[in-house]
């Protein structure tokens, strides 16, 4: 090793620089204390959508299947899916259909709208994107922690009650239906989460659900599913992915084995998703995206993420921009500001990605950001704040409203006024 890489363990105390508990750093140095969430269940593979008929009858005896109009409705594997739950024994109701990233008034909806009977042995069967899986995640959630029968405005004063920052603050104190989860893109990683984000455009808010209760019981990640996105929502999701297994191994709140997800997924994902941008019947790099995804899940839910997600969020508030357009927009923007205190990481990620590449620290993370940019760039996705429908003069309340739990894992203290000059940059 040598002295630039031995300064990994020496770094000076700035900000970012250091683990929870201890330095970022090799065998030899405790972590401190850290904790482990994911789902108990796990299958991956080509074909295991056949699967989830017995993985659900181990959790229940009746389905609530919850769905998009693209990623259920509109495809065979609603067939497939119904079959092998009936074929364990279960029976199968089509409960909610999602019409995108979900709203306080889409929630509210799908629980005034629930299949009536008795809940017990309910099994909610999540099929979809992060979009569609998020919903189900609050419906499974909700439905045991607020009585059925509610009017639409007890409904909605219920939801925002349990909302980060935004209401009273209700804890999530009964365990949710069980939840099996088929992701069928390849970037939220919502399949691995203990959250739902929500949003209620006539408040102009975007914020989580969360409890360590709401991590799905189950999760059938075949890439398959994933066969049938279009080269935007490959795109989208992909720079989602990447962003999200970044930013978890940058932000303060780190910990050990989210680290090593990361340093076993990003090397996959970014030689992979160029080359499923190029051909999106790549089997193999699609396998490697499906894979990646669900990883930066699981590093996400145990440590924290950082800018791009931050100010991503706010920009689904005030321009209504899909989440994975708004990350990949971000990313680079979040690399060359965090560069400052993060760039030693960056060279880790780098050589994660390319161990022949440059010995020297410095000349390795500048190479790390000029990779991501690369990426960024094969993904052809909007590069200017403006192009997303940003006015100039919301840039202020952009960064006022970017400061979430996402940009309190950010590696570097970014007070508005300095957000908002770096977000006049990228406009």
């Amino acid at each position: 090793m040598d002295r630039n890489t031995t300064s990994v363990v020496q770094a000076e105390r700035t900000p970012g620089s250091l683990l929870e508990g201890g330095p970022v750093a090799a065998g030899g140095i405790d972590p401190g204390p850290w904790d482990f969430l994911a789902p108990p269940t796990i299958r991956f593979g080509a074909g295991r959508l056949d699967e989830v008929g017995q993985i659900a009858a181990a959790l229940g005896n009746r389905a609530w299947l919850v769905g998009g109009r693209r990623s259920l409705l509109a495809t065979e594997r609603r067939e497939r899916i119904e079959q092998s739950l009936r074929s364990a024994g279960l029976g199968v109701d089509l409960a909610v259909v999602s019409s995108g990233e979900p709203t306080v008034d889409d929630v509210a909806a799908a629980l005034a709208g629930l299949p009536a009977g008795a809940r017990d042995g309910v099994v909610v069967v999540a099929v979809g994107g992060g979009a569609a899986i998020d919903l189900a995640k609050a419906v499974a959630t909700l439905s045991t922690n607020l009585p059925p029968g509610l009017s639409p405005h007890d409904y909605d004063v219920g939801i925002v009650d349990r909302l980060e920052g935004v209401g009273r603050g209700i804890a999530i104190t009964r365990p949710p239906l069980p939840v099996v989860a088929l992701p069928t893109t390849a970037g939220t990683g919502a399949e691995a989460t203990r959250n739902a984000v929500i949003s209620c455009p006539r408040r102009g808010f975007k914020k989580s659900l969360r409890s360590p209760l709401m991590m799905p019981r189950a999760v059938v990640v075949d890439p398959d599913l994933t066969a049938g996105c279009d080269r935007a929502t490959i795109a989208a999701s992909g720079l989602d992915c990447i962003t999200q297994l970044i930013e978890s191994f940058l932000c303060r709140v780190r910990r050990p084995l989210p680290r090593a997800l990361v340093l076993e997924a990003l090397p996959r994902v970014v030689l992979a998703l160029p080359r499923l941008l190029v051909d999106p019947a790549d089997a193999e790099a699609r396998g490697a995206m499906a894979h990646g995804a669900l990883l930066s899940g699981m590093a996400l839910a145990n440590s924290g993420l950082g800018m791009a997600h931050g100010v991503a969020a706010a920009l689904g508030v005030e321009c209504g921009a899909p989440h994975g357009l708004a990350c990949g927009l971000m990313l680079p923007v979040a690399l060359a500001a965090n560069a400052p205190v993060a760039w030693r990481d960056y060279a880790l990620l780098e050589r994660a990605v390319d161990p022949e590449g440059p010995a020297d620290d410095r000349a390795a993370a500048a190479r790390f950001e000029a990779r991501i940019g690369g990426v960024c760039a094969a993904a052809g996705l909007p590069t200017r704040l403006s192009e997303l429908g940003l006015r100039r003069e919301r840039i202020a309340w952009l960064a006022e409203n970017s400061g979430g739990s996402s940009m309190r894992g950010n590696p570097r203290e970014l007070d508005p006024a300095t957000l908002a000059e770096i977000l006049t940059a990228a406009w």
